[in-house]
C-alpha cells in the first residue's frame, strides 16, 4: 500500500501540487468570505 502511494506521488507530482494549490486557494477564500461580514 505504501509503495503504491509512493509510485502514485512520483507519477503525478505536478498534478498533486496543482490540486494542493487549488485547495489552499479555496480554503483562503472560504475563510475570508466567512470573516468579511464581521469586519464590515
Amino acid at each position: 500500500m505504501l509503495s503504491d502511494l509512493k509510485t502514485l506521488m512520483t507519477r503525478s507530482s505536478a498534478l498533486f501540487m496543482q490540486d494542493l494549490v487549488g485547495v489552499t486557494a479555496l480554503m483562503v477564500m472560504l475563510f475570508v468570505g466567512l470573516h468579511l461580514p464581521g469586519f464590515l
